[in-house]
């Protein structure tokens, strides 16, 4: 776990936000399936991997008012803080690797773009699965974007896992509907194209 909060705090510390290869202007996709899910404005969300992405500053733009982001890089965290100044305020930061995280919050809904496929070991994704069901409401929805099959072999110098939708429901689990999926042709800001997949979720305890 030290090794891989090292890493992304070095890359934080090194680049810039907008220089990574997973940088969006505008999370457009993540937007438009959080809107499916139809939460309250008001009821919990959490980010997760959220770091400098500025889904936070989209969500607070249009009226989510109870939102979480959490991230291993307190780098990370500093420069979509330093991004949002004041309104920075407004957001529960968490410094923590997901594979520890245990919250005490049951949130509605659950955001992850390009974390899960960063956990090659199985254990760190029963680790993952194990914080997401223990985090979630009742009927609660997830929305997992990861490298999908054909794409990226490794992203920041690090293995990745590809997915598809029959992949990503073996490791979640029989309690998770699948209910939308979508895929993406992500361009990073020095041109090269990633293939993405976006798949959402409904949390039916047993």
């Amino acid at each position: 776990m030290t090794d891989r909060k090292d890493h992304w705090e070095k890359v934080y510390q090194n680049k810039s936000p907008l220089e990574v290869s997973w940088y969006q202007k505008r999370p457009t996709l993540s937007l438009e399936l959080i809107a499916h899910t139809g939460v309250d404005k008001g009821s919990p969300i959490i980010d997760i991997g959220g770091g400098a992405s500025t889904l936070v500053d989209a969500l607070l733009e249009e009226g989510y008012t109870n939102i979480s982001v959490l991230d291993i890089s307190s780098n990370a965290l500093s420069h979509a803080k330093e991004r949002l100044g004041a309104r920075a305020c407004a957001i529960n930061w968490i410094v923590t690797d997901i594979t520890s995280f245990k919250s005490t919050v049951k949130y509605s809904l659950w955001h992850d773009r390009a974390v899960f496929h960063f956990l090659t070991d199985n254990a760190d994704r029963q680790a993952y699965v194990a914080a997401l069901k223990g985090s979630l409401a009742p009927d609660g929805h997830v929305i997992i974007a990861a490298f999908g099959i054909g794409g990226p072999l490794k992203c920041s110098n690090l293995d990745i896992v590809q997915y598809d939708a029959s992949r990503l429901c073996a490791e979640l689990g029989t309690e998770f509907e699948l209910v939308e999926e979508a895929a993406e042709h992500h361009g990073t800001p020095d041109g090269r194209q990633q293939k993405f997949g976006y798949f959402r979720f409904i949390y039916r305890q047993s």
